[in-house]
């Protein structure tokens, strides 16, 4: 018996990284799981993993269309909704504010905000009348960088910090109808993308790590036991997701990691 036995739960950019752990995780707690992924590659690499445990929706988080696709997908194949987490995101490879021409500022700032942002709420508005049938719950994947300096560049920490924001105006509005919670984590290694605006759209954070002596590096310099993965993380997505929190709403989980970037990258 899992922890979301009978769960079920949309998750955006659930193709690789954090949010395929989240995926693998609340598969193995009983929850049949909707994603809404942009590769099609990995969405079809779901569905051979997953079977009929998911169902995969290849569109964009900023198309309020495939928003809407992703949680009538989810109804068809599973009959209603418990829980949408808001996870796709993007990063400005920690990016200083004065390294950017006003230029590139104004795009890389639409191009960020696009999907850190406005993401999670076209995500959230499309799923609320499910979640209010279900009495379930919204869960957003925020950062470190939401609460200290040095988890991204100015665009990056915005974005999240206005992810903080939605999580308490969003609990407000709902409340008695949608919990909404936040995951907060801190580093770890995926294939987060960057912004093609900047030039970072093959950048990968494994290079980076590599250009500060590897993660033995880091872990030493943050006096750490270890460096994270994604799947370290997932378990208080699974808590909040869970008929455990019905009493938690307007909360955000904060597990740091690896607290500050690579020096090399600063």
């Amino acid at each position: 018996m899992g922890l979301l036995d009978g769960n079920v739960t949309l998750i955006t950019g659930g193709g690789s990284g954090l949010g395929r752990a989240i995926v693998g995780r609340f598969v193995t707690e009983g929850a049949r799981v909707a994603v809404l992924e942009r590769a099609e590659d990995k969405a079809e690499q779901l569905r051979n993993d997953l079977g009929d445990a998911v169902v995969v929706e290849v569109g964009d988080v900023r198309s309020p269309a495939d928003n809407a696709r992703a949680v009538a997908a989810a109804l068809a194949a599973f009959d209603h909704l418990d829980t949408f987490v808001g996870n796709a995101g993007v990063w400005d490879y920690l990016t200083r504010l004065d390294a950017m021409t006003g230029e590139q500022l104004a795009t890389a700032f639409d191009e960020l905000f696009a999907v850190n942002v406005k993401g999670y709420l076209l995500g959230a508005n499309a799923a609320i009348p499910a979640l209010r049938a279900s009495r379930g719950s919204i869960i957003f994947t925020l950062s470190n960088a939401a609460f200290l300096p040095g988890g991204g560049g100015p665009l990056y920490t915005a974005s999240k910090h206005a992810g903080v924001g939605l999580v308490r105006q969003l609990a407000y509005e709902l409340e008695t109808e949608v919990r909404v919670n936040a995951v907060a984590p801190g580093g770890m290694i995926t294939d987060l993308r960057g912004l093609p605006s900047l030039g970072q759209d093959e950048r990968r954070l494994q290079a980076m790590i590599d250009a500060a002596g590897g993660k033995d590096a880091l872990v030493e310099q943050a006096g750490r036991a270890f460096f994270p993965e994604p799947d370290d993380y997932v378990l208080a997505y699974v808590v909040l997701a869970s008929a455990g929190s019905r009493t938690t709403t307007g909360a955000i989980y904060e597990n740091h990691g690896i607290l500050s970037a690579p020096p090399a990258a600063r």
